[in-house]
């Protein structure tokens, strides 16, 4: 059986740890492509189960756009370090407090940041510029609804939480492969790499991580209207299908926002896996018409 290759990093990006008051983070980062003016920086946050890893793919589309690209692994997620067993150190608020150090580390003080959320990354990244709305230049939600996940999805997630409560993080991940692999929650996000990678990045990953933001994911808020409220340009980005937040929910939620509206076709939970280059070309032509002066008579 031939087999994904495992984890290389685009050619051009640099993978180092980030370092900040509240911990230090793994990232990989990509510059913008030589001889492009550079447009700006974009924190790139990933899915339940998920990692940095997951946005490979558009990092180099976005370079060629002026854009520098960092993804992050959350505390306790693959080779970001966090407690083992302490919940608490996971809440929501604490979160999304790490997402604003993450910004402050890369220069949003004097610069804001575009901040993209993948599925549960997208709920942190809504909590984190509900706190503060300052460091960022927008919010693109991905595959990211409004409340708490489908009743489906929910199922998955207490199948999870049982398991872990009587095995370790090993058996829970050879439990999983013999139902087979579900979509972003429940078990291993599909995304970019091969068995190796997946495998590592869920060992990597803290149990404390995964029940404290499992149980977010079905207890999450409607908080639409909060967001609504800030001085925000918004995207909602997703698949043609998806069975973890509806697709028509998602276009409420974008015309509660009036946000920028767009389906990737032939895409489903993960348009970041599933289609990276159509993906990263919505996400930069959003970004690019904020970034853009406003056109003049002399420059019509």
């Amino acid at each position: 059986m031939t087999t994904q290759p495992d984890f290389t990093p685009p050619p051009n990006a640099h993978v180092y740890p980030l370092h900040t008051p509240r911990g230090t983070f793994a990232v990989v980062a990509h510059p913008a492509a030589p001889g492009v003016d550079p447009r700006g920086t974009a924190l790139l946050l990933p899915g339940f189960t998920g990692s940095k890893e997951d946005f490979t793919l558009m990092h180099e589309p976005l370079a060629e756009r002026g854009y520098r690209t960092v993804a992050i692994d959350g505390r306790g997620q693959h080779e970001s370090d966090g407690p083992e067993d302490d919940e608490s150190a996971y809440e929501r608020g604490e979160l999304a407090r790490d997402v604003l150090a993450q910004a402050a580390a890369l220069g949003a003080r004097n610069t804001p940041v575009h901040l993209l959320g993948h599925s549960l990354g997208g709920q942190i990244a809504r909590a984190a510029a509900l706190l503060d709305h300052t460091p960022f230049r927008s919010l693109t939600l991905m595959a990211s609804g409004p409340a708490q996940i489908s009743d489906s999805q929910q199922q998955r997630v207490k199948l999870l939480r049982d398991a872990l409560a009587v095995m370790t993080m090993a058996e829970t991940w050879e439990a999983i492969l013999a139902m087979g692999p579900p979509e972003e929650v429940g078990g291993p996000a599909r995304g970019i790499g091969g068995p190796d990678l997946l495998r590592r990045r869920w060992l990597g990953t803290k149990p404390a991580q995964l029940l404290a933001t499992g149980r977010q994911l079905t207890t999450e808020p409607d908080r639409v209207d909060e967001l609504a409220a800030l001085p925000l340009p918004f995207h909602v980005l997703s698949g043609a299908s998806d069975d973890t937040w509806p697709v028509p929910m998602l276009d409420d939620m974008a015309a509660r926002l009036k946000a920028r509206r767009t389906v990737i076709p032939d895409a489903e939970h993960s348009p970041n896996a599933d289609q990276p280059l159509r993906t990263a070309q919505a996400v930069a032509d959003f970004w690019e018409s904020i970034d853009s002066p406003p056109a003049t008579e002399t420059d019509a």
